[in-house]
């Protein structure tokens, strides 16, 4: 207990000079989507593994199919202490409109908001600020001791923000290299504003488009109207046809490798004391959706969904401009659960759409990827043990949750590298991730690097 006192008391005498290194990082336009920042990627590359060696973790910048990856291994620990393998992006996303910004997104700044002090910048909370709770918990650890509980590997990739297209062949190509006890990720969110949080659930993903082709070329209304099919009007009854009036998603086969939420799930979730009417309402809604039958927060974890995530098709600028489009498309995504199999829902999805085809139409489609859904028990040693070590800094029992989204990295550690994943993270709903005046709390950091400080000392033991 004392050593780990004198650790805490090291993060908490240093956060000036751990908020300078992260600024520092913050400053970095490491853009994956938009080549013109390819530059500043691989400089926040080299800023990580840099940043890593002078803490004494050997790390490299390693070339891959596209932007670099940044690896590291500390092996101090002794062949008896466990391994781990920490996970971080140090991309970020477009900062578009950039005039929505308060401030320059790439030059840091705190700024207080009712009373809460806050990072704004782009990456302040993805993931930037995320990794760099743990840097600065493995650097206290370093300082103050001389070494890290555990045996270490960090793999920071820069495609995250951009579909990954690099960490399968890089995956493939260093699994010896790679393998660990336990994958430790840190792009998740906490409870609420004072309770941390595990996730234990992650929802799969099938992201598919989808178009329908009519007519050889646009076609005037008055000419063709009523007399030519209508790719929109097509292409619109087949979307409006994916559920049912109760909400349940009606292809064939979909819900095959779905089961029902456990008792004890059930239990753990309404002890959560979730607020749905305050979920709806902070985005202007107040009537829940989805499949009848299930609470809100069992709709966000634990059932799976079929949205459509965008529709083009025709004139859409200023002014009227009469056609029959000669093509319409839409963007749709499944988030999976359970045992869901992403090419059996694509395939189921791809014939639904042909079964009610018209004549004198045809449709294409474009894969865009998909992942399986994770689901670990909350009673694990390692979630059980992480969930003390953050229910010890905040005060308050960390919680165990489920997420709505999906995040392909952990999928790929089950099942290529046979690693479980604690999934701790220190982000809140309103730190407008990807959207204009990203922000990350400053005690999410201080305590994130605090709580991450208590997780290796608990692993470590």
């Amino acid at each position: 207990m004392a050593q780990l006192d004198a650790i805490l008391a090291h993060i908490d005498s240093e956060l000036e000079g751990s908020l300078e290194r992260l600024f520092q990082l913050l400053r970095i336009k490491s853009i994956s989507a938009d080549s013109a920042y390819a530059d500043d990627c691989r400089a926040a590359a080299r800023w990580c593994a840099d940043t890593l060696s002078a803490m004494g973790i050997e790390a490299a910048v390693r070339d891959t199919i596209g932007l670099p990856m940044v690896v590291g291994h500390y092996r101090g620990a002794g062949e008896s202490a466990p391994h781990v393998l920490f996970y971080g992006h140090y991309d970020v996303q477009p900062v578009d409109p950039l005039e929505l910004w308060t401030r320059d997104p790439f030059d840091p700044a705190i700024v207080e908001v009712d009373g809460e002090k806050r990072i704004l910048a782009r990456g302040a909370a993805d993931d930037k600020g995320q990794l760099m709770t743990f840097f600065e918990a493995a650097r206290a650890w370093l300082n103050v001791e001389g070494r890290l509980p555990v045996n270490l590997t960090v793999l920071l990739e820069g495609e995250e923000e951009s579909s990954s297209p690099s960490m399968v062949p890089f995956l493939t190509e260093n699994a010896d290299e790679l393998k660990a006890d336990v994958a430790l990720v840190c792009d998740t969110n906490m409870w609420d504003r004072r309770t941390p949080a595990v996730a234990t659930m992650l929802r799969g993903l099938v992201y598919d488009e989808v178009i329908v082709e009519a007519a050889s070329h646009d076609l005037h209304s008055g000419l063709y109207g009523s007399a030519a099919r209508n790719p929109i009007h097509v292409l619109a009854d087949i979307l409006s046809g994916l559920h049912d009036s109760d909400g349940r998603i009606t292809i064939p086969g979909f819900y095959d490798g779905v089961a029902e939420p456990t008792a004890e799930q059930r239990a753990l979730w309404q002890a959560l004391d979730f607020d749905s009417a305050a979920f709806l309402g902070d985005v202007g809604l107040s009537i829940p959706a989805g499949e009848a039958g299930y609470s809100v927060l069992e709709h966000i974890w634990a059932r799976p969904t079929a949205e459509v995530n965008g529709v083009v098709g025709g004139y859409a600028g200023e002014g009227a401009k009469t056609v029959i489009p000669a093509e319409a498309s839409a963007k749709v995504s499944f988030r999976l659960v359970g045992e869901q199999d992403p090419d059996r829902v694509r395939d189921g999805f791809r014939n639904f759409v042909k079964d009610r085809l018209p004549g004198d139409c045809r449709v294409r489609f474009i894969d865009h990827g998909g992942d399986r859904a994770i689901s670990q028990p909350s009673d694990g040693p390692w979630i059980r043990t992480a969930q003390q070590a953050l229910s010890d800094e905040w005060g308050c029992e960390a919680a165990l949750i489920g997420m709505g989204g999906s995040i392909p990295i952990v999928t790929q550690f089950k099942h290529m590298l046979g690693m479980d994943s604690l999934l701790i993270g220190f982000g809140h709903a309103d730190d407008r991730v990807h959207s204009p005046n990203e922000k990350y709390n400053l005690d999410s950091y201080h305590r994130g690097t605090r709580s991450w400080a208590r997780v290796l000392a608990a692993l470590g033991a």
